[in-house]
């Protein structure tokens, strides 16, 4: 049998591979962080299938959250197949469906409301506008450079990406502030939400603005990132259309099990629903 390691060059290939498979770039990204990990605690060592499986314990004594190994685990698989070493593959660390989210990681709607005021009281208009499209749209920030000047125009974004497209609609409100901003920026053509060098706003670039938001807008800095205003769109569409199937067609999900994610109740609620059934006598 062929003694198998991973070097710089293996994970180099491994990376053309899947960005000619199309992946995302924060996939590539994360792919590649999560192999490279591995190698580094391979430390040159040839990989056997109990080694792969002792790295799986040394993350969760690490402490590591059982759903976070089990996407490290899922991108060290995939270079595997890659790489044709199939039989060293290890099974995901089963994890049981929650019946409710943790409420202080779970961004609410006055919350949004005043991260929102506080970014238009900073006179930061893109950032207002961007956690407003994110939130109203239920979009990833990663589709955000599919907002264009043609799509506001529009009323409509066509969003292409991870192998999918589907069409994202833009409330009249959202539409006619995007278009004071666009004329007042004097952006003629595409992305909407660029720096002042024309690129695409960054997803590092947001998160960092949006944190910086908190402190004023009186709400836990571990609540706000832009993923968390995906969550809320995604409650708060269910809320009104109690359609899974249907929300998962407008986040872009290929499952439902995915959006079942997106939209358990906190803990509050999840308490409130079972104190009215009343059954403590």
């Amino acid at each position: 049998m062929e003694e198998r390691f991973i070097n710089s060059e293996i994970i180099g290939r491994f990376q053309k591979y899947l960005t000619e498979e199309e992946k995302s770039d924060a996939t590539i990204e994360k792919y590649i962080r999560d192999v490279t990990a591995f190698a580094s605690y391979m430390d040159g060592a040839e990989i056997t299938k109990e080694i792969v499986i002792a790295y799986k314990q040394h993350l969760l004594d690490d402490g590591y959250a059982v759903r976070s190994i089990n996407s490290m685990l899922a991108s060290i698989n995939s270079l595997f197949c890659y790489l044709g070493w199939t039989d060293l593959k290890v099974k995901s660390l089963k994890v049981q469906q929650q019946v409710f989210c943790p409420e202080e990681k779970e961004l609410t709607r006055a919350e949004y409301e005043r991260l929102c005021r506080t970014a238009q009281k900073k006179h930061n208009e893109r950032l207002c506008l961007i956690l407003q499209t994110i939130c109203s749209t239920g979009i990833r920030v990663s589709e955000l450079p599919f907002i264009t000047v043609e799509a506001v125009r529009n009323g409509k974004a066509v969003v292409s990406l991870k192998g999918k497209t589907r069409v994202v609609l833009l409330l009249k409100d959202l539409q006619k502030k995007l278009l004071r901003y666009i004329s007042k920026q004097k952006i003629s053509d595409g992305c909407v939400f660029v720096t002042r060098t024309g690129k695409p706003v960054s997803r590092s670039n947001i998160w960092r603005e949006m944190k910086g938001l908190c402190e004023e807008a009186n709400v836990d800095p571990r609540k706000v990132f832009p993923h968390n205003l995906r969550h809320l769109f995604a409650r708060i569409f269910y809320g009104l259309e109690k359609d899974i199937v249907r929300l998962a067609d407008v986040l872009g999900h290929s499952s439902v099990n995915t959006t079942r994610i997106y939209i358990i109740s906190t803990g509050a609620e999840h308490r409130q629903c079972m104190e009215q059934m009343r059954l403590v006598i």
